[in-house]
């Protein structure tokens, strides 16, 4: 039987931070991963990015992953915000927070790669991968885990277990967690586009009958695209020729950038609503997918993950600082305490703006191009909206202030 004080399922984005915040803190910590390390990729035209916003930023420099990614990380410093076909917009600054981006726009792999580098460095840190969980037991002082590895199973102890396997989570499904679920009749269409008249620094938000269309900017004039299309369409889009397809493209998004060229392979995945009843049992946690699986409006899914990372890795460690069990009722109260509201407030908003935007009726329509003119002209609810959605809330864990955990409180 090997022994641990945690074992983390799921090595990817947000399971891998935890793993990485957690190292060298006198823990015992194992990361069960189903996929195999990652091979080195090239970077591509069209390869996958993720939307960091600036609180996501301190947490990765509290971990100490920030510094590979940085050197690739393209700034957000201004979102423009539209109704298209109607009067509303909104324009939200940097300025307005007083900070130097809202957020960062950075190839996945980078943040990937970085993850694996500190893995392979991190003291008390062992990966299994690729690995499969086959049983999972819970009793009063922790968990018994059966873990498969290249073919031979292993049986795990742990006094805390971390489901971050993502929005199909197995140990979720395999524990009967019950979620709250909720289709929206959407997918979402990713990929990659270049710019005649390319704005730096500026994200663009287009919200249309059929759900938002963004603009992410990189680097070179390309923008990654994440378009919003009803499900009876996206067997349409894709197929289209690349003409045809930068066509709809900017009939949807418009001119503000110029013309659209030189679209990248199109994917599409369904868009839905999933949270979990409750994302703590005893000595088991729920993060990231696994506990919240969120519409991309306003990208706050890694987002809202990495906060999951930042005030658990704070009550875990707070309680490995005095010799305390990370896995007790008490240590994930605490973490409850952290993180119920801000899931809950984050996964309603997101839900509600994609119902808002869509919704036809003339007062509804009439009345979110009010409140998006009045946002513009107002300041203060600027700065407040802005760092809302930067991760900057009143809750405040070492690593959303950008400190490690090593450090003072």
């Amino acid at each position: 039987m090997h022994q641990y004080d945690l074992v983390i399922i799921g090595g990817g984005l947000v399971g891998g931070s935890l793993a990485c915040a957690l190292g060298g803190l006198g823990l015992r910590l194992c990361v069960v991963e189903a996929l195999p390390r990652s091979v080195r990729a090239e970077p591509s035209y069209d390869e996958r990015v993720i939307a960091l916003a600036w609180g996501s930023r301190l947490i990765l420099e509290g971990i100490g992953l920030w510094p590979a990614i940085a050197p690739e990380a393209v700034a957000i410093e201004r979102v423009h915000v539209s109704d298209r076909g109607h009067f509303g917009f909104a324009r939200l600054d940097c300025g307005d927070a007083g900070l130097e981006a809202l957020g960062y726009v950075t190839p996945a792999r980078l943040l990937g790669h970085a993850i694996e580098h500190a893995l392979e460095r991190a003291e008390g840190v062992e990966v299994l991968a690729p690995a499969k969980v086959l049983g999972l037991r819970v009793d009063d002082l922790g968990a018994e885990l059966e873990v498969v590895e290249n073919g031979a199973s292993r049986l795990l102890r742990a006094r805390l277990v971390v489901a971050a396997d993502g929005g199909d989570s197995a140990v979720r499904r395999r524990l009967d967690i019950p979620v709250r679920e909720r289709g929206y009749g959407q997918d979402a269409l990713i990929t990659t586009i270049t710019a005649e008249r390319p704005r730096p620094g500026v994200a663009f938000e287009r919200f249309t009958d059929s759900g938002p269309l963004a603009l992410l900017p990189l680097s070179k004039g390309r923008y990654s695209v994440v378009w919003t299309a009803r499900e009876a369409e996206t067997a349409g889009l894709l197929p289209l020729s690349d003409r045809e397809f930068c066509e709809r493209l900017q009939a949807r998004f418009g001119w503000r950038v110029g013309r659209l060229t030189h679209p990248a392979r199109r994917l599409a995945y369904p868009l839905k609503l999933l949270l979990a009843e409750d994302s703590i049992r005893p000595r088991l946690v729920l993060i990231g997918n696994a506990a919240h699986t969120l519409h991309p409006v306003a990208g706050q899914g890694l987002n809202l993950g990495l906060r999951d990372v930042a005030a658990l890795a704070e009550v875990v460690a707070d309680a490995a600082r005095v010799g305390a069990d990370p896995g007790t009722d008490a240590v994930l109260d605490g973490y409850r305490r952290l993180r119920g509201r801000d899931q809950s407030e984050v996964a309603w908003t997101t839900d509600a703006l994609a119902w808002l935007f869509v919704n036809p009726w003339l007062p509804v329509r009439f009345a979110r191009d009010l409140g998006m003119l009045g946002l513009d002209l107002m300041p203060a609810a600027r700065r407040l909206v802005a760092r809302r959605f930067m991760g900057l809330g009143n809750s405040r864990p070492r690593l959303v202030r950008g400190l490690a955990l090593g450090g003072k409180p």
